[in-house]
C-alpha cells in the first residue's frame, strides 16, 4: 500500500491519521471531529491497516482488547472450576482415576474427568489458553507500541494549527509583541522538569513520556510470567511428585531419572500428652491425640551411570531427618514430609498343614509388595500362588480386587504334596478360606502378619520460580510506571501575531491544567481552556454547540 506525504515533507504509513511530524488531520473523516483521539497519536496500526491475508486475520483476531480480555475470563472460570474438586495430582489412591471421580462425585465426577478437569494445569486446552493469552498480548502490545513510539520519535516541534486548536487544553490571543513571556515561560518548564525543545520561536515541552510505556511493561510481565508458568510443563523445569516408601526400604526418587534413591530407615510419630501443658487437654479430650512430631530417618544417594537393566551403585550422601516444615534440600530438590501409614500389612505367613492330623510341613511367607509364585518346602512339598487380591471383594460372584494396596489381602493356592501329585486348590483371605474343587486334605492356615510403616514424602523441584517472580516484579513496574506517573505535553506556536497554546495529558486533566496556569501567571500567554469541560456546560446551558475559535 501507498504511504501519505503531508505537507510538510513527512512521509507517513499508510493508514496514518496524524502525521506523526506535524500533526496535520489526513483523514477528512477526522475533520468534523471537534477534539483528537490522542490515544496511539493517529499513528498507523497494523490491525486497522492490513486485512487480507491469513496472518493478517489472525494479527488482527490477537490484537483485539476485546479477544484478550474474553481469553481471560474463560481461563480464571476454568481455573475456579479446577477448584471444585480435587486435582489428580493431590490424590492417594490406588484406583484408577476415572473410576475415582466416578464413584466419588457421580455424573458430575464423570463429565469433571472427561473434560480434563482433574489435572486442569496439565490438559491440553488449559495450555492452549495460557498460549493464546501470551500471543494476545504479544501482538496487542506490538500492534500500539511500535507506531506510537514512531509518532512520538518523529514528532516537531513546530504542529499544525488545526491539531493544536483540536487539543483539549487549548487557548489562543492576538498578540502585537511579546516581549519576553515566551522566555520567561521558557524557564518556568525547565525548572519543572520539562524537556523544553525550541524552533523558529516555538516551543515543545515534554515531561514524563516514560509512563506511555508503563501498559507495555505490564504485558512484558506477563508475557514472562505466563513463560514461566507454561516452563513448568517442560522436562527438568517443575516436578511435584509422591513418594510413598516404607521402612527398610530403598527406591529412586521419583523426578530425578533414577539419579538419586532414598532410603527409610525409621518413620517416627510423637503425640503430645497432658506433660506438655494445659492448652493441649482439651484438644486431646475431643481428638484422642494430636500430632508433635512426625518425621523419617531417611539415607540419601546417588547412582552412578549403569546399563539398562543393571542394577546401579549407590554412593551414599547424606543422613537426614526429614520433618514437617524441615525438608531435604539437595541439587534444586526439596522432599517433604507430608503424610504417612501405620501399621500397613507387609507380610503374610502361612503353613502347610495336614487338616485331620494338624500336622504342618513348613511355612511361606508372602511379601504383600513383591509375593513369588512358587515356595518349595522340601521334601516333596510345595506351594504355588495362582492368584493374588490385595484388596479382595466379590463382584458378580467373582473374586477381584479394589486396589493395588493391600488393605484385604486373598489368595488362591494350589498345593503340591507326595500324595497329592496333581495338587489341591485352596483359597485363603483373612479369617476365610474357601476349597473351590471339594474337601481337600491339606490347607493353608493363617500363622502371622508382619506390618510396617509408610513415609509419605514430596518431591519437588521448581526452576520457574525465578521467572515467575520476574515478571511479577516487572508487571508491578509497569503498574507504578502508568500510575504515579503521566504523559505532559504543551505547545506554543506563534502564527501571524497569534499565540496559540495547546496541552495534552494522558491523566489528571485537572493537575495539568492548574500547572500550566502556573506556568503562564503574570504573562500576556493565555490561559488554555478545557474545551470538554467548556463544551459540557454549554450543553447543561441549553446553548449547545462548541467552542468559538473551532467555528
Amino acid at each position: 500500500m501507498e504511504k501519505v506525504k503531508c505537507e510538510c515533507g513527512h512521509i507517513n504509513p499508510h493508514g496514518t491519521i496524524l502525521c506523526e511530524a506535524c500533526g496535520k488531520i489526513l483523514d477528512e473523516k477526522m475533520n468534523q471531529n471537534e477534539l483528537l483521539d490522542m490515544r496511539y497519536e493517529g499513528s498507523a496500526r497494523r490491525s486497522q491497516t492490513y486485512n487480507k491475508t491469513i496472518i493478517d486475520k489472525v494479527w488482527n483476531f490477537f490484537s483485539s482488547v476485546k479477544v484478550g480480555v474474553t481469553l481471560i475470563v474463560v481461563t480464571l472460570i476454568a481455573s475456579i472450576i479446577g477448584t471444585v474438586l480435587p486435582q489428580e495430582g493431590n490424590l492417594s489412591i490406588q484406583i484408577p482415576v476415572n473410576q475415582y471421580y466416578e464413584e466419588r462425585y457421580g455424573w458430575f465426577g464423570k463429565i469433571y474427568y472427561t473434560l480434563g478437569f482433574h489435572d486442569l494445569y496439565g490438559s491440553w486446552w488449559y495450555l492452549l489458553l495460557i498460549a493464546s493469552i501470551g500471543v494476545s498480548l504479544v501482538i496487542c502490545s506490538l500492534d500500539r507500541v511500535i507506531p506510537l513510539y514512531k509518532a512520538l520519535k518523529n514528532q516537531k516541534v513546530t504542529r499544525n494549527s488545526g491539531f493544536l486548536k483540536r487539543q483539549r487544553l487549548y487557548s489562543e490571543k492576538q498578540i502585537d509583541n511579546t516581549g519576553g513571556d515566551i522566555t520567561i515561560v521558557k524557564e518556568r518548564l525547565t525548572k519543572k522538569g520539562y524537556n523544553v525543545m525550541e524552533e523558529n520561536g516555538n516551543l515543545l515541552a515534554e515531561k514524563g513520556r516514560f509512563s506511555r510505556w508503563g501498559p507495555y511493561i505490564n504485558h512484558i510481565g506477563l508475557i514472562i510470567f505466563l513463560t514461566g508458568a507454561m516452563l513448568r510443563f517442560a522436562p527438568g523445569f517443575y516436578v511435584n511428585e509422591a513418594l510413598w516408601i516404607k521402612e527398610g526400604d530403598t527406591l529412586a526418587i521419583p523426578g530425578t531419572n533414577k539419579e538419586y534413591y532414598l532410603t527409610n530407615h525409621q518413620f517416627i510419630l510423637e503425640l503430645y500428652d497432658e506433660s506438655d501443658g494445659e492448652v493441649y487437654k482439651e484438644a486431646l479430650n475431643q481428638k484422642g491425640g494430636v500430632v508433635k512430631n512426625y518425621q523419617s530417618n531417611i539415607t540419601l544417594y546417588k547412582a552412578e551411570a549403569s546399563l539398562p537393566g543393571e542394577k546401579p551403585k549407590l554412593h551414599k550422601l547424606e543422613d537426614y531427618q526429614i520433618q514437617v516444615n524441615k525438608p531435604l534440600k539437595f541439587d534444586q530438590y526439596a522432599i517433604y514430609q507430608s503424610s504417612y501409614r501405620l501399621n500397613e500389612i507387609a507380610k503374610m505367613t502361612f503353613s502347610l498343614t495336614d487338616k485331620q492330623s494338624g500336622q504342618t510341613f513348613g511355612d511361606i511367607t508372602i511379601d504383600l509388595t513383591n509375593p513369588e509364585e512358587n515356595y518349595d518346602l522340601g521334601n516333596g512339598y510345595q506351594v504355588e500362588l495362582m492368584s493374588y487380591f490385595p484388596d479382595f471383594q466379590i463382584v458378580d460372584g467373582e473374586p477381584s480386587t479394589k486396589s493395588s494396596k493391600p488393605v484385604n489381602p486373598a489368595f488362591a493356592f494350589k498345593m503340591v504334596t507326595p500324595d497329592k501329585p496333581q495338587g489341591e486348590v485352596s483359597f485363603a483371605a483373612i479369617q476365610q478360606t474357601i476349597e473351590p474343587m471339594g474337601e481337600n486334605k491339606y490347607k493353608m492356615t493363617f500363622k502371622s502378619v508382619d506390618t510396617v510403616n509408610y513415609s509419605g514424602l514430596t518431591v519437588r523441584k521448581d526452576l520457574t520460580l525465578p521467572i515467575i517472580a520476574l515478571g511479577g516484579v516487572i508487571f508491578l513496574i509497569g503498574v507504578a510506571q502508568g500510575s504515579f506517573w503521566y504523559h505532559r505535553r504543551i505547545w506554543l506556536k506563534q502564527e501571524n501575531g497569534v499565540i496559540l497554546l495547546a496541552g495534552h495529558t494522558n491523566k489528571n486533566w485537572y493537575g495539568f491544567a492548574k500547572e500550566i496556569e502556573t506556568i503562564v501567571h503574570g504573562t500576556k500567554i493565555p490561559v488554555p481552556v478545557d474545551q470538554t469541560l467548556l463544551k459540557e456546560k454549554k450543553a447543561m446551558e441549553g446553548q449547545g454547540g462548541g467552542v468559538s475559535w473551532l467555528n
